[in-house]
């Protein structure tokens, strides 16, 4: 069996775009942008006009508007000037009245005025006394509080003061304490530099007994050494003689 061909004819696209002709473009295209229509430029400049015009009558509107705010003010100011002086009228014939109320009345009680203004002025008097009392009281009263005052300023700056020696005394002890733990240290290693020197006296000391007790040991040895030699020698002529001899 043979196999399948699956080869495809190759087609150029551009040659198949050519042959396909012009595609219909959906939409304006840049001609079209280009050649839309424009205004000339009278007719920029009569819109810009217009503008201004426009602006100019706002303008006119706002001075309007301010012109009959500042006249509705005014009518309000004269309508409460007015009210204030009415009310300032009706007080001054209230007063008037009450003035010829008085006079009336202090005509015809002139009598009964003599018999009370005794008693007026010992009420007076005592009320005098009242406020002279109540003012010495204050005073008094202000006196011992500004004296509690002072009092309690004094043993504030006492106990400030007793704060301040208790924490002064306790900065010279820590540094006291200070400085003695500093001159303990020093002195301390000059105690050990002693101590180190003594025992190397000691060890040293120590040497030189073992190399004498070592030199003796050998000196003992070389002694014993020398007997033994000397009597193996007599010992060798002794024989040898017997020898010699036999």
């Amino acid at each position: 069996m043979g196999k399948r061909d699956n080869r495809v004819a190759y087609m150029n696209p551009i040659a198949m775009a050519r042959w396909r002709g012009p595609t219909q473009s959906v939409g304006p295209t840049i001609q079209d942008y280009l050649n839309r229509p424009r205004p000339t430029w009278e007719e920029v400049k009569k819109k810009l006009e217009n503008k201004k015009k426009g602006s100019k009558a706002l303008a006119e509107f706002e001075e309007k508007m301010n012109e009959a705010w500042k006249q509705e003010l005014e009518r309000s100011r004269e309508k409460l000037l007015s009210g204030n002086e009415s009310s300032s009228k009706k007080r001054e014939r209230k007063k008037k009245k009450k003035k010829k109320s008085c006079r009336s009345s202090s005509s015809s009680s002139s009598s009964s005025d003599t018999s009370s203004s005794s008693s007026d002025s010992e009420e007076e008097e005592k009320k005098q006394r009242k406020k002279k009392k109540k003012k010495s009281r204050s005073y008094k009263s202000s006196e011992s509080s500004t004296s509690e005052s002072e009092a309690e300023r004094k043993e504030s700056l006492k106990k400030k003061k007793k704060s301040k020696d208790e924490t002064e005394k306790e900065k010279y002890i820590r540094s006291y304490s200070k400085k003695r733990k500093k001159t303990y240290l020093e002195d301390k290693p000059s105690s050990s530099e002693s101590s180190s020197e003594s025992d190397d006296e000691e060890v040293k000391a120590k040497k030189k007994r073992k190399h004498e007790d070592q030199e003796k040991a050998m000196e003992k040895t070389k002694k014993k050494k020398k007997k033994h030699s000397k009597k193996h020698s007599k010992k060798k002529k002794k024989s040898g003689s017997n020898h010699i001899s036999g």
